[in-house]
């Protein structure tokens, strides 16, 4: 294969791969991200001067003044006939380096992510707080996309994101969506979202919920009459109260508990797993749907009971990460290794694999797909 002439080509060849990232680093060939696994685009690593050459091809003037003066820099970058991606550029040991997201052209719909009726219910809400969480690279971005389309579908009103860089593009459907960046159109979370409240929404989309006074103006945004959704870095319900209540002082965590026990409305944690048939990877969930007896939960500070509050709310479209895994796991979609690697009890998917291998059983269905 000839080497790329500039990153687009370089970027064009991740995306017809079908991949999801590209890393430009020094002393690396262009890698892009497949399925989760790392595939090399060339043989020749990259030095130095190839590699702030390919990326200062993207960057403006401005783009350029910010990157050095804040030694990293997120943007968003639209090419033609091509479509749009979410980078990062930063430095390491002195040197220019970059990430780069491929985002879908169109905004894919809950159930084509594998979400069933225990999310698509949260659009009805009129306020509240809704989170979505997950690691890096869990697709949750994208499932607060699929989230707010939905939304604009259903709901007259106005919708208005705080995004960094903005992503998908929406269409003014049945409400009005305002799409806000960081850096361009606002300093920071905290300042877009307080400015936000002044500008008449009916719904607010945070793409993060970065620091203390962020999460604090979406808890009150949430309390007094918005819908907000927005996300976290945490693998399950628990750790996003708990990472939640953590980032204020020892003084103020009684009260948080209580506002966040008032405002919540759930927690969809998600996590992208290689599927086993090689082609592509498959998304396992876990949905917590706040009622009385978790709102209590939260009050009291014991997120602990939450995984068992969660596996007993089947009436109310709820379920745990492990009947995800075993609902996958049982269709043929992910391997039992990948399964107990991400279960909160593994022994119970291996007794279930052991199970299917003795026994096979009629194949039942958990989640509408």
């Amino acid at each position: 294969m000839e080497p790329a002439t500039d990153l687009v080509d370089y970027l064009a060849r991740a995306a017809s791969m079908g991949g999801s990232d590209l890393h430009i680093a020094v002393g690396a060939p262009p890698i892009a991200r497949v399925h989760g696994a790392l595939v090399a685009l060339e043989e020749q690593p990259l030095d130095a001067a190839a590699t702030r050459e390919l990326i200062q091809g993207v960057l403006t003037s401005a783009q350029r003044g910010r990157l050095e003066r804040d030694w990293h820099l997120d943007l968003g970058l639209e090419i033609e006939n091509l479509g749009r991606f979410r980078g990062n550029v930063h430095f390491v040991r002195g040197q220019w380096e970059a990430a780069f997201r491929v985002i879908a052209g169109e905004v894919p719909e809950l159930a084509d992510l594998g979400h069933g009726m225990a999310v698509e219910q949260f659009c009805v809400a009129q306020q509240g707080l809704l989170l979505v969480t997950g690691i890096t690279g869990s697709g949750k971005t994208t499932t607060l996309a699929a989230l707010t389309k939905r939304l604009s579908d259903l709901r007259s009103g106005v919708i208005i994101t705080l995004e960094d860089p903005i992503e998908f593009r929406f269409q003014h459907s049945n409400a009005l969506v305002k799409q806000r960046e960081l850096g361009t159109d606002f300093h920071n979370f905290a300042e877009g979202l307080r400015s936000a409240m002044r500008q008449d929404p009916d719904i607010i989309m945070v793409a993060e919920m970065r620091d203390l006074e962020t999460v604090s103006t979406a808890i009150t945004a949430a309390e007094t009459g918005h819908l907000v959704i927005s996300t976290l870095h945490t693998m399950d319900a628990p750790k996003s109260i708990d990472r939640i209540v953590d980032v204020f002082p020892p003084e103020q965590k009684h009260f948080i508990m209580t506002q966040l026990a008032n405002c919540l409305l759930g927690v969809v944690s998600q996590r992208l797993l290689p599927r086993i048939d090689g082609e592509g990877r498959v998304m396992a969930s876990e949905v917590m749907v706040v009622n009385s007896g978790i709102r209590t939960a939260i009050r009291e500070g014991k997120t602990q009971l939450l995984p068992g509050m969660i596996e007993i709310g089947g009436q109310q479209n709820m379920h745990t990460i492990d009947e995800s895994l075993q609902h996958l796991m049982m269709e043929g979609y992910i391997s039992e290794p990948d399964a107990a690697a991400h279960s909160r009890n593994p022994v119970a998917i291996h007794e279930l694999a052991a199970q299917m291998r003795e026994e096979p059983k009629k194949r039942r269905g958990f989640l509408s797909r």
